[in-house]
């Protein structure tokens, strides 16, 4: 994996006020502390509740996939929610469109830099990469998330959660 954007490059104070627009708060462990929830382990984020823990040396692009799993779930998931999103393809394709939408509500982040970082994590996609993806075969996720009311047609954020 190549060199990928983290916290400590874009700060905590932005990415909270993104979460907590949502009704979500992000908490920042110590650099050598396990991160609660995490599925893939660390420097991943991890989620709990309403809550999505990480640290200075968490991707961007993790911490937002996280976030956008919160959203995207219904309430009763996002209940019992600790570590494992669960949910089906097409709603895994919704959070993976949404965490491109929320990358341009981070400055100095934007949807070109987070899809770079997906391709250097190791998102896979169809066509060979997240922009492509993006721009050529994610009609369905978007669709979803329209349908789902987390996005306007215009494609900006609704700010709000999954019912």
């Amino acid at each position: 994996m190549g060199r990928v954007t983290t916290v400590a490059d874009v700060g905590y104070d932005a990415p909270a006020s993104l979460l907590a627009g949502y009704g979500l708060e992000l908490r920042l462990v110590d650099d050598d502390a396990p991160i609660p929830g995490s599925f893939w382990g660390e420097p991943e984020a991890g989620v709990v509740g309403m809550c999505v823990y990480v640290r200075q040396d968490t991707p961007v692009h993790s911490l937002l996939h996280e976030t956008c799993h919160i959203i995207c779930m219904d309430s009763e998931r996002r209940r019992d929610l600790n570590r494992d999103a669960g949910g089906d393809d097409l709603e895994e394709a919704a959070v993976c469109y949404l965490q491109v939408i929320l990358a341009d509500e981070l400055e100095g982040v934007g949807r070109a830099t987070i899809m770079a970082d997906m391709d250097a994590w190791g998102y896979s996609f169809r066509l060979g990469s997240t922009a492509r993806w993006f721009a050529e075969d994610a009609d369905d996720a978007r669709g979803w998330l329209l349908e789902a009311a987390l996005l306007d047609n215009m494609g900006h954020p609704e700010f709000g959660l999954r019912k």
